[in-house]
């Protein structure tokens, strides 16, 4: 369900659901609600995140003050990698966001949540969707890998595998940790973008974190309302984009024929165990 914004409820939005900003409407609580969450998540994330991702807030300015001006951000970024952020009022269908991540636009809702609700939201809102993921498009490698995965997603749609093609996006743009020399980094933007998450996701004993491989991704189910308790771990930008332009036609016919799926708590033979986790979180919680 689309949360209600009287600015953007009275738009008609384009056949590809884009509308204005309306930049100027937005309130000073609003601007102090992204003023306090930027701030929050840059100290959480200074040691935490990927140095891609800080280097992205820098080279976008979006700590300037105040909730981030289209008009102002996207020269930067298109300069950068030919990537732009549209608005869209609400979480779009399936086919418009796939041609939007195509053609290298990134679709970010226009309402940002309320100073009450700074920590947890249903639908994305534009902390979320501007903080958390549009650093990561500065960086050439990314914004490629994530061209891809919008190409992709249009043929998966073709062929009835949205739901696998889910999985990665899930693990990799919303939840990827990366390997580096000096430990785990978290890149993806639903941890970036979450105060209690940044740290269970590098610091809890909790959650299993196993090395990236892409079929095993794509079977594997994941939680859309509480943390973690599985975590993927790429090597390299480099090896995401590598993997995402192979041909899925294969991986999809091997899906097919092989129905076994896995749940976030399961490791198998295959996986590269990088923590083994306890699952007590899991485990309260269920108690």
């Amino acid at each position: 369900m689309a949360v209600f914004d009287p600015v953007i409820d009275e738009q008609t939005p384009a056949a590809d659901f884009t509308i204005a900003q309306k930049w100027d409407r937005y309130t000073a609580e609003e601007h102090a609600a992204w003023d306090t969450l930027y701030a929050r998540q840059v100290e959480i994330t200074r040691e935490r995140s990927v140095k891609e991702f800080r280097t992205g807030l820098g080279l976008l300015d979006l700590g300037s003050g105040g909730i981030p001006d289209l008009d102002v951000i996207n020269p930067k970024l298109k300069a950068l990698t030919g990537w732009e952020v549209v608005m869209v009022p609400h979480l779009v269908p399936d086919e418009v966001f796939f041609t939007h991540l195509a053609n290298r636009r990134f679709p970010a809702g226009r309402f940002i949540r309320k100073p009450t609700q700074l920590d947890y939201l249903e639908e994305p809102d534009i902390f979320h969707d501007i903080f958390g993921h549009v650093p990561m498009l500065t960086l050439p490698v990314f914004a490629n890998y994530m061209q891809a995965y919008g190409r992709g997603g249009l043929r998966a749609k073709s062929l009835g595998r949205l739901k696998e093609l889910a999985r990665l996006y899930w693990y990799t743009v919303e939840f990827g940790l990366i390997q580096r020399p000096s430990g785990l980094k978290i890149y993806g933007a639903g941890i970036v973008s979450s105060a209690g998450e940044t740290p269970f996701s590098l610091d809890s004993p909790s959650p299993n974190r196993i090395g990236f491989d892409l079929e095993r991704v794509m079977r594997t189910d994941y939680i859309i309302d509480d943390y973690q308790q599985l975590y993927v771990v790429i090597e390299s930008f480099e090896q995401l984009l590598g993997a995402t332009q192979q041909d899925f036609g294969p991986i999809y016919d091997r899906l097919s024929a092989d129905e076994t799926r896995y749940t976030v708590t399961d490791l198998i033979e295959d996986d590269q165990i990088i923590t083994r986790g306890t699952q007590a979180y899991a485990a309260a919680k269920a108690g």
